[in-house]
């Protein structure tokens, strides 16, 4: 027969063993969920840069034609989509995710931007809109090879492959090719554009925890 302290003792290994096992299991869910949070948490940067021209239509009352001209791209791979059908699937990105540059002048956008993606049979086709300053609406078409972007796409921003990818001037306006088009005070000015793409979604830096004074 165990005595009355034995039997405290089995009671006492018992629980200490039960929370050591509940502790390692707790430890390993917590280490798995910042594993996944680390996954989510990264930064697609998409940076296109080259030469603005040939002018495709319009006049180009901001001369921009000939100039050098370059737009980056920041979208969290954590975003959602605003709409997505078959093979397409649009974005809304935050103020200040694209940032556009065209011979001195360069801004920031300041409200939210879409960034649409197609994957057709002839071109993986990105295309951004912006608004700048003084009314000004820009937007970018660029044509990736065939297959740049995984189906993974079409659920969160990802990277795009090969990269950096060359990139053609359209030789019409709405046709195939990489182009930019904006309006100002009514005027549309259709041009194109080659030059690179590239990209790349380093893990955002894991921030240390709050100080709490007791």
């Amino acid at each position: 027969m165990v005595s009355k302290p034995g039997k405290t003792a089995c009671v006492l290994v018992a629980v200490f063993a039960l929370g050591c096992m509940a502790w390692a299991q707790s430890s390993e869910a917590a280490s798995a969920s910042k594993s996944v949070s680390q996954e989510k948490s990264k930064t697609l940067k998409i940076t296109i840069k080259g030469k603005i021209g040939p002018i495709l239509s319009g006049s180009d009352p901001l001369g921009l034609d000939g100039e050098k001209g370059s737009v980056e791209v920041v979208a969290s791979e954590s975003l959602s989509p605003t709409s997505q059908s078959g093979s397409s699937v649009t974005y809304t990105l935050p103020a200040g995710a694209i940032s556009i540059k065209s011979g001195t002048e360069k801004f920031k956008t300041e409200s939210p931007s879409t960034m649409t993606i197609d994957l057709t049979d002839t071109a993986d086709i990105l295309t951004l809109i912006a608004a700048g300053p003084d009314g000004l609406t820009v937007t970018s078409t660029t044509y990736l090879e065939t297959g740049s972007w995984t189906t993974g796409v079409l659920t969160h921003p990802e990277t795009f492959a090969p990269s950096p990818q060359d990139l053609t001037a359209a030789s019409s306006a709405g046709g195939p090719g990489c182009q930019v088009e904006y309006v100002i005070e009514g005027i549309t000015t259709v041009l194109g554009f080659s030059g690179t793409a590239s990209n790349k979604d380093p893990v955002d830096p894991v921030l240390p925890a709050p100080q709490v004074n007791r």
